[in-house]
């Protein structure tokens, strides 16, 4: 007699559950239907009436699903509330279908959920248009690897402050798999000196401007000034990468820089003075709809913009653990996710270890952050973290709905 057994599948997409039910043979016709019930979704909906909330619990346990709500909500004690949803993409459908007739903005809510099922499902292969250069999006993780013109960086401070070895090591990195370069002529360690824009553009010019014209791969420049980027921009560099998100109260007006130049992405890093928050991701959350409604209303089009948690900025190490313990959260806004933890104080301080001895705990956190979704991996390590990326590929990106083949 066979013995019986049982198991969890972990199902996170739809491919998944199609291939889990085709296994077993089920009825083709039966597929549309059951596919959406196999996949579980918790969304979390923010600042809502408690009129709202009473509605959304209501409807929600009709279609079989849940609605966990505040004790306030009943007697309406409270003045906006968050309640968290548990259902299927099933009950969801359901859901938003009959909320579109209701008060209390529940339309609104409707469209919010909708669209953040929809942005944190699978998406087809996209292309990242960086000024002409087009890079592949979902088919590979890309690789940015950093190119610090500066004489202080924490991890390789003045080994490249020199025009002809920085070019040279730029070549050197693209040999071995980077996609992207990503030039900085300011230090981000938090104990560095400011340095004013001239001598950020004296730094970076003469270095872009040697690399444009041999380089094949995009040219990122790491700045939070808009002179600086102007400057960059004009000479040929790609990307824009802004370590505050647009949103430097100094110079506020580095949106409307990028915004000039079309088809040039911009990565809008989360950062902030100081440690405190009411709700970490809640709150990494709302600067980013922020620093996005920025880029919006500047006329940088919503498939240039990338976003980077910015793990080492603003956050304790145990606020930088729990933001990578929760990167595939952050796929609710539906923009490419750029993940920095090279050789950061995180994996020092967690492992006792300087910055020229965390290349494993780099290898961990980028194997990591491509498991939870993010795309695109900013490294010093080239060599060691394009393979890890390659391998860690080979597991999370080719074969997700192949699982169940056997």
């Amino acid at each position: 007699m066979e013995r019986i057994t049982a198991r969890i599948l972990e199902i996170k997409s739809q491919a998944e559950a199609k291939a889990a039910i085709n296994k077993i043979g089920c009825d083709p016709g039966g597929l549309g239907i059951m596919i959406p019930k196999a996949v579980h979704r918790v969304v979390k909906v923010e600042n809502i009436r408690p009129q709202a909330a009473q509605i959304l619990k209501q409807e929600m346990l009709s279609k079989g699903g849940e609605v966990a709500v505040p004790r306030g909500v009943i007697g309406c004690s409270v003045d906006l509330c968050d309640v968290l949803l548990l259902g299927t993409k099933r009950q969801y459908s359901e859901l938003c279908k009959k909320l579109k007739a209701q008060p209390f903005r529940l339309q609104e809510i409707s469209q919010a959920i909708q669209d953040c099922l929809s942005n944190y499902s699978e998406k087809e292969s996209l292309e990242l248009n960086c000024r002409g250069i087009k890079l592949p999006l979902g088919k590979k993780t890309l690789v940015m690897g950093i190119l610090n013109i500066t004489p202080n960086s924490f991890s390789d401070g003045g080994r490249f402050f020199d025009k002809e070895k920085a070019v040279e090591h730029a070549l050197e990195m693209i040999e071995l798999g980077a996609d992207i370069i990503d030039i900085g002529g300011e230090s981000t360690n938090p104990r560095a000196e400011y340095v004013p824009a001239e001598e950020e553009i004296a730094r970076v010019l003469p270095i872009l401007e040697a690399l444009v014209p041999i380089l094949k791969v995009p040219i990122s420049v790491d700045t939070y000034k808009p002179r600086v980027a102007r400057a960059c921009l004009d000479a040929g560099a790609h990307i824009i990468n802004d370590i505050w998100g647009l949103q430097y109260d100094k110079e506020p007006e580095m949106a409307a820089v990028v915004g000039d130049y079309p088809d040039a992405p911009v990565v809008i890093m989360h950062n902030q003075s100081g440690t405190n928050y009411q709700d970490l991701i809640g709150d990494m959350f709302k600067f980013f709809m922020r620093s996005i409604e920025l880029a919006k209303g500047a006329g940088i089009m919503d498939q240039s913009i990338i976003l980077d948690p910015g793990i080492g900025f603003g956050k304790t190490t145990e606020q930088n653990l729990q933001v990578m313990a929760r990167l595939g959260e952050f796929k609710s806004l539906g923009y490419p996710i750029l993940l920095g933890t090279s050789r950061k104080s995180m994996i020092g301080n967690t492992l006792d270890l300087p910055s020229e001895e965390r290349v494993e705990g780099t290898g961990a956190t980028v194997a990591l952050g491509i498991a939870y979704g993010c795309d695109i991996m900013r490294i010093h390590d080239v060599k060691e973290m394009t393979r890890i990326c390659r391998m860690t590929d080979a597991i999370v990106r080719s074969q997700r709905g192949k699982g169940y083949a056997g």
